[in-house]
């Protein structure tokens, strides 16, 4: 599960801003997750409780933002969130879409304590 690597890689983000700010602890972790990204939040949240027992995040609480898909249609110029997975604008039924928004996993912030 690709979940266990993501989290190992956002601990270590999380690791490395503690550094250089001569954090002692992170107590919050807030990440958005787009609808697109093939990550599966729960499982996230299980892989952060488990891998965050030791270290700077032991005490972290994890926050996760949902970003649903956001498309913009060539044909009609209109941007729209979709609350399902295609990209088929649901304003003229075009394919001709470009997804804006929904497939990054982004760390968004960070609580420190020294």
């Amino acid at each position: 599960m690709h979940e266990y690597s993501i989290v190992s890689a956002l601990i270590e983000q999380c690791e490395n801003h503690a550094r250089d700010n001569n954090a002692n602890r992170v107590t919050r972790v807030a990440i958005k997750v787009g609808q697109l990204s093939g990550v599966e939040p729960a499982l996230l949240e299980t892989a952060f409780d488990t891998f965050k027992q030791e270290g700077v995040c032991r005490d972290a609480l994890l926050e996760i933002q949902i970003q649903p898909l956001v498309i913009h249609c060539h044909e009609c110029q209109r941007e729209s969130v979709m609350s399902t997975r295609q990209v088929l604008c649901p304003l003229c039924n075009s394919r001709n879409t470009q997804v804006i928004d929904g497939e990054e996993l982004l760390l968004m912030q960070l609580e420190l304590e020294t």
